[in-house]
């Protein structure tokens, strides 16, 4: 397959309210959308949300945030652009990826001015170009049906087929806790709650761990005596999402020693991304269930 012609846009999003994570607050989301024609003139059209502030804090803190959504957004453009290159043939879209995915990071790299950028951001900036690339694929395939696009050897990992979902809202750092509550009361049973603040913007962990703890505690204090028919013990669980904020595993063990003392640990299910991507360590003896979030890029990501 190749591609003949490609367009790109974008629509800014403003929020109801800032939206606080990783430390900071965003105010509004670029939506982008991606347009791409192959030589029989089947069209791909893809959309994505960038997150600058997720895929690497660092943009966002050292520009201005329009500026970053802006410089995701030529990393969009320029891989649409050089997907056209008629050298560049392949059967799926993994293998199209896999061939840009270098020259796109580098160009990345480029228009950041940081040659540590992180691979998330470059990713973000390519999901509506992805998303564009299999409805194209799906286009020539001739088919409608997701499972027929799976590749044969990835099938099996994607074989699982679940018949219902939960609803969970997140709680981030500015959600008062009145909120949380009527949350509950309306019947969600699962809180994902923010955490690793930076309540005085100097990036000082101990005033993080400080007011973690009180969000912690005030959020259990108000929701630990509501009662749920989906969960086992028949009460409120907790999926802590911390962006990679927190600096070592001494200090998140502080954290989940508080919440033992206040009779809060046993309902954490999930920590997500509690480190850096940078911060290697056995997390074998953490007393919660970790996740990997934005620091797996890949397979081998994951693995580690």
């Amino acid at each position: 397959m190749r591609i003949k012609k490609s367009n790109c846009n974008f629509e800014r999003q403003p929020l109801l309210a800032p939206f606080g994570f990783k430390g900071s607050y965003i105010t509004e989301l670029w939506q982008s959308i991606v347009k791409l024609t192959d030589e029989e003139k089947n069209i791909g059209l893809g959309l994505a949300t960038q997150s600058t502030l997720w895929s690497d804090a660092n943009i966002f803190i050292n520009y201005p945030e329009a500026t970053g959504n802006g410089m995701m957004f030529l990393i969009t453009s320029y891989a649409a652009k050089i997907a056209k290159d008629k050298d560049i043939e392949w059967r799926n879209p993994i293998e199209l990826l896999e061939q840009i995915l270098p020259v796109v990071h580098e160009y990345g790299k480029k228009v950041t001015d940081n040659p540590e950028l992180r691979l998330t951001f470059t990713l973000n900036a390519l999901v509506a170009f992805d998303n564009a690339l299999w409805m194209l694929y799906a286009k020539e395939k001739g088919t409608k049906n997701f499972d027929e696009l799976i590749p044969e050897d990835i099938k099996p990992a994607l074989s699982s087929k679940e018949d219902r979902l939960i609803n969970i809202p997140l709680m981030s750092y500015n959600v008062p806790l009145e909120k949380i509550v009527e949350a509950v009361k309306s019947g969600y049973f699962l809180l994902k709650i923010k955490i690793g603040a930076d309540p005085d913007k100097d990036g000082s962990q101990e005033k993080m761990l400080e007011w973690d703890k009180q969000r912690i505690k005030s959020i259990h204090e108000a929701v630990r005596d509501f009662e749920t028919p989906y969960t086992e013990q028949g009460w409120i669980p907790y999926y802590l999402d911390a962006n990679g904020r927190y600096d070592s595993k001494d200090r998140l063990l502080k954290l989940l020693d508080f919440a033992e003392s206040i009779g809060a640990r046993e309902r954490i299910i999930i920590m997500e991304e509690p480190f850096p991507e940078e911060y290697k360590v056995d997390v074998s003896d953490i007393p919660v269930r970790l996740a990997a979030d934005e620091s797996a890029h890949s397979d081998k990501d994951a693995l580690e």
